[in-house]
């Protein structure tokens, strides 16, 4: 390291054998003891603390001084190393066997009274929002700040060796269609024109591979204007990669190897691989989700077997009219609380449950030891079908079965959510250090959207239909489409997604046909990338790696603020710089933009 004007040694480097040794350090004082006269402090920089020791007999002027010193006052000191006396050595200290006995001491900044205690947690988060750079003095900060690095060089170092190379694509650029609304910048040299901020560089990385660069990565900045949650932000940072002639296989093998070496660094843990793999059919069905949490079962499970001619109306109606009737036993869970199934109730409701209430069966005994199934539902069940569940649900004493009836993707989604908070509530995670790696693959191409009355694509229009499936897409069949699709999932968070792209014109400008976009929209919005096609485009695919989300658990964080320096908080503000802000008419005028934000609160407030 380059020798530094300030200081000779950091603080965590002081040992035993520099004892006897002058040495200056710097930093901020984390603490201050007065033991009768002598002055302790835990000097602390970025590397750890040193204890420093003023003694009015080494330096009585230097030892005045110290007498005012508060915390986070910014010092310089020179002093002397010597051990500890015997009896006091800090064995939870690196530095803890050795002192500083100080002899100059230049105080390079004195500190306010702070806003709140840096060596306690703080739970209003907005307040450590707006003192963020004291925030991130606090231990835990800084290292999660600094495990980010390491895996961001680990994942620059492991694509470089791979022969990719590093390319940064504009910031200001058109509109891309990733599902999100765009944030738009007025164009003050186009009047009446507006850039978009990226959501992800994915038309320009395709047009790389047009251009014969084989194989590039970004660490990219991308911003998506969307309601924000414990994982995502407005503006946050992505892995992300393109290569030609390359398949699925290629890019699976790519990114286990990637998230090996990221997780390597951050945690110093070796993962195993090959990932498992799932299909997007799979996963739905047996967790409600498509980027399971496999650390705990509760898996959902099909019952049509047992239901099928159930004297029970709804399950068997349902079951005649093409649904499906699914349930989840809750091992051990019988004793929920009123308030618990209350919340659960809550989320079946805001995932599309029509009734009130979910259907369940609680198995408990009674005063006389007798085991007991309570539940409106099993007078209805025949002695066959009440075999027939408890032999495939494994359905014992203190256990709970939840039902729900209605279509595929209503039970999915139902049963997924109520899946997820049973394991909160049961703590079936709580602790946990397994990293359960998942490959989720074989997506649908399409999705119909009722909103829309239209077919929109899953991950993005530029994905690949899988080759056996074109004939399907030729056929109107949009539903049964299969896509070259893959996502890469972690504990039940998505990590990253990607698919092999469409390469050839015509193909591409199918999809956009089907997703309803005409020919004149085509023209208008991605000419560049349909003509670009037409020099000829190599096969190519790639994905993208939330480097927040990965940093959030890597770092064992349950929000990506804690791995962010400078996020926005909860309302997609910055406190600390109070942005988003006003703009005076001056420069509105200069973009020839005008707002009409006073006229609408007027219109609201004169309808009310």
């Amino acid at each position: 390291m380059i020798p530094n004007a300030y200081r000779s040694l950091h603080c965590n480097a002081i040992r035993a054998e520099h004892t006897g040794q002058n040495v200056t350090l710097c930093g901020w004082v984390n603490s201050a003891r007065d033991h009768g006269g002598v002055i302790f402090i835990d000097l602390r920089d970025r590397e750890g603390l040193t204890q420093v020791v003023f003694r009015p007999e080494e330096n009585s002027e230097v030892a005045a001084q110290s007498h005012h010193l508060r915390d986070e006052d910014v010092l310089q000191i020179t002093g002397r190393v010597e051990r500890r006396l015997a009896g006091t050595e800090n064995a939870r200290l690196p530095t803890g066997e050795v002192e500083v006995v100080a002899t100059e001491l230049t105080i390079l900044n004195k500190a306010d009274v702070l806003p709140f205690q840096l060596d306690r947690e703080l739970s209003n988060e907005d307040l450590r929002m707006k003192y963020r750079y004291l925030d991130l003095r606090r231990e835990r900060m800084n290292k999660n700040i600094r495990q980010r690095h390491k895996i961001t060089n680990a994942a620059r170092n492991f694509l470089d060796g791979e022969g990719f190379v590093e390319v940064e694509t504009p910031i200001l650029s058109n509109p891309t269609p990733e599902g999100a609304r765009d944030f738009l910048v007025p164009a003050r040299l186009s009047p009446g024109k507006f850039f978009a901020l990226p959501q992800a560089p994915q038309q320009y990385k395709q047009l790389l591979m047009v251009a014969g660069l084989e194989r590039y990565f970004q660490i990219a900045r991308c911003f998506r204007d969307e309601d924000l949650r414990a994982d995502r932000q407005p503006e946050f940072t992505q892995i992300d990669i393109e290569a030609s002639f390359v398949g699925q296989e290629d890019i699976i093998r790519l990114v286990e190897g990637l998230l090996a070496a990221m997780f390597k660094a951050g945690q110093g843990v070796d993962i195993p691989l090959p990932f498992p793999r799932m299909t997007y059919r799979e996963a739905m069905d047996r967790y409600g989700s498509d980027k399971p949490d496999t650390r705990f079962g509760l898996e959902i499970t099909d019952m049509a077997d047992v239901f099928a001619a159930s004297e029970f109306k709804i399950f068997r109606a349902t079951l005649e009219n093409g649904g499906v009737v699914r349930a989840i036993n809750a091992k051990g869970f019988a004793g929920i609380t009123t308030g618990q199934m209350i919340r659960l109730n809550e989320l079946a409701i805001q995932a599309g449950m029509k009734v009130k209430q979910l259907a369940f069966i609680k198995v408990e005994r009674d005063a006389n030891g007798v085991l007991e199934y309570k539940s409106p539902l099993w007078k209805f069940f025949g002695e066959a079908e009440k075999a027939a569940l408890i032999e495939k649900l494994g359905v014992e004493e203190n256990d709970i079965v939840f039902f729900y009836a209605g279509t595929w993707d209503e039970a999915c989604n139902i049963l997924g959510r109520v899946r997820l908070e049973i394991a909160s509530m049961q703590q079936l995670t709580k602790d946990s250090t397994a990293l359960n790696f998942l490959w989720v693959v074989d997506f649908p191409l399409l999705a119909f959207s009722p909103e829309d009355q239209g077919w929109v694509a899953v991950h993005h229009p530029f994905t690949r239909p899988k080759s056996e499936d074109v004939p399907l897409l030729d056929a109107g069949e949009y539903a049964k489409v299969r896509a070259e699709a893959y996502d890469v999932v972690l504990n039940g968070y998505e990590l990253g997604g990607g698919s092999i792209r469409i390469h050839e014109s015509d193909l591409q400008a199918k999809m956009f046909g089907v997703l309803g976009v005409t020919p004149e929209e085509q023209e208008l919005k991605f000419s560049h990338i349909l003509e670009a096609f037409k020099f000829g485009a190599p096969p190519h695919g790639g994905l993208a790696l939330g480097l927040d989300r990965i940093a959030m658990l890597v770092a064992g964080e349950e929000s990506i603020r804690e791995v962010i320096a400078f996020p926005k908080n909860n309302k997609a503000c910055d406190l600390m710089t109070d942005s988003p802000t006003t703009v005076d008419f001056k420069q509105l005028r200069e973009l020839y933009v005008q707002s009409t934000w006073k006229e609408k609160k007027k219109d609201e407030t004169a309808g009310a």
